[in-house]
């Protein structure tokens, strides 16, 4: 009998124990960890990319983004830790196996990434050569790589979640799983900011950014291994609930896609989670560079704007939790957060007029607050617009929703700096193209918003369920 576990004489069965709240913060460790990884791919390597090495914005805008296009193989992944379990556990060896793949990848695509700069220096700056083309193909193949470990090791973390709480404990165990994402932001801005030397040679910028992507990858991993050791074993549930219930299972595709489509709500929310998630993420490629730019800020100290806008995201968590939505609403507070975006993204813009760093500063904080108000809103509007019955199938698709529309905002954030750059007079206008367009566009994603209609979705969704589980009685 596995530690922890108590056998129920009544029932004839084990009984697992509750999660307590120290596991959720250890849990929270995995989460913590891939927030800092993203810190160094989009607030590191972007930056490094664009320029130091002088890459288009738009190609380095693609091969960043390529992560999150690889995210429908996430579905393959969840199947896979249901059915094969690795080393005797269904979900913790396909965290630390994926940990390991992104984390080596996450270096060896530093490494990719000074080979181009060799190549485009000997050609006198950046050209379409063999070589500059092929070190490229490489890091696209890698950037795949370290996307496909994040996938491997995500999917079966949040497959975790789901088997080690209760429907009444889930939210909370969701809860703090999040803010530890946004501490993740924070402790990753800081670490990369102070190992990051303000010397912007080309020599001591390759060693402090290799540095860099020795340590913070080798802590993740370890970050990875510390949140999971001995929770699966100890709360997970996953063989008692899969032994008793296998209905979602049964639902093919062509049957969830009837379910899905069932009802014009889920199309209009699954667009407005599109746009919001497109504007929410269209300056994460170019914020970086824009920080040196247009505010000449370092290396170390534009990585370190990103503790300015975890910390509004932070604090919104608990406040739009807690006080904001109880009161209006998660419809009305979603609008309010939509409008609260559109307005700190022109802020952003304006800054850029000022040249000044500290109003710049400001600006993030504000766009953290939010960002941070928003995402509270949606996430919990989410729940509400997804069946019990078919929780896979509609969690799977405003999953597949926001990193689709996360990949195409990385691209077009880089690929409208480049267009700004070439027909606007100057690099604060430039920039402001991609700061204005979020705007509008999130103003855009309140038309869908209010045409949701959750009791609707409810009633025609249910029914759309009785009759694929009709069906599969005749």
């Amino acid at each position: 009998m596995a530690s922890g576990e108590v056998f129920d004489t009544k029932t004839k069965t084990l009984s697992v124990p509750r999660v307590n709240l120290l596991t959720m913060f250890r849990l929270g460790l995995f989460q913590m960890g891939l927030s800092m990884m993203s810190i160094l791919t989009l607030g590191v390597l972007n930056r490094v990319m664009i320029q130091e090495i002088a890459i288009p914005a738009t190609l380095v805008s693609v091969v960043l983004a390529l992560p999150l296009f690889v995210a429908p193989s996430r579905v393959w992944f969840g199947q896979i830790s249901d059915a094969k379990p690795l080393w005797g556990y269904h979900r913790t060896a396909y965290v630390w196996v994926g940990a390991a793949i992104f984390a080596i990848a996450a270096f060896l695509a530093v490494q990719v990434m000074w080979q181009i700069n060799v190549a485009a220096s000997s050609a006198g700056g950046w050209a379409w050569t063999t070589q500059t083309m092929g070190w490229t193909a490489l890091l696209a193949l890698v950037f795949a790589i370290y996307g496909l470990g994040i996938c491997a090791s995500s999917t079966a973390f949040a497959a975790l979640l789901v088997d080690i709480s209760e429907e009444d404990n889930r939210s909370k165990v969701v809860g703090v799983v999040w803010s530890m994402l946004m501490v993740g932001i924070i402790v990753g801005a800081i670490i990369s900011s102070k190992l990051l030397t303000p010397d912007s040679t080309t020599v001591t910028l390759q060693a402090s950014v290799n540095r860099l992507f020795i340590i913070v990858p080798a802590i993740v991993f370890g970050l990875a291994i510390a949140a999971t050791l001995g929770v699966e074993k100890k709360y997970s549930q996953y063989l008692s609930r899969s032994a008793l219930v296998n209905r979602e299972d049964s639902i093919t595709l062509g049957k969830a896609w009837e379910i899905l489509t069932a009802s014009p709500q889920t199309g209009l929310f699954f667009t407005f989670l599109l746009v919001m998630t497109l504007c929410l993420f269209m300056q994460d490629p170019v914020l970086e560079p824009y920080a040196g730019q247009v505010f000449k800020m370092p290396l170390a100290e534009s990585t370190k704007l990103n503790v300015f806008y975890g910390t509004g995201v932070l604090i919104a968590y608990g406040v739009s939790g807690f006080f904001i939505v109880p009161r209006l609403g998660k419809q009305r507070t979603a609008r309010l957060g939509c409008i609260l975006v559109a307005f700190c993204t022109v802020l952003i813009g304006i800054s850029g007029f000022t040249a000044n760093p500290a109003f710049l500063k400001l600006s993030l904080i504000l766009f953290g607050l939010a960002t941070g108000v928003l995402t509270t809103a949606a996430v919990s509007l989410m729940l509400d617009l997804t069946a019990a019955e078919a929780a896979g199938t509609f969690i799977g698709a405003w999953g597949l929703a926001q990193s689709v529309s996360r990949g195409v905002a990385v691209v077009l954030g880089g690929s409208l700096l480049d267009i700004g750059r070439k027909l606007l007079p100057n690099l604060v206008l430039a920039y402001g193209l991609v700061f204005a367009l979020e705007a509008v566009g999130m103003i855009v994603s309140i038309w869908f918003l209010n045409r949701v209609n959750v009791t609707e979705f409810q009633t025609s969704t249910k029914l759309a369920i009785a009759s694929v589980l009709e069906s599969d009685l005749d």
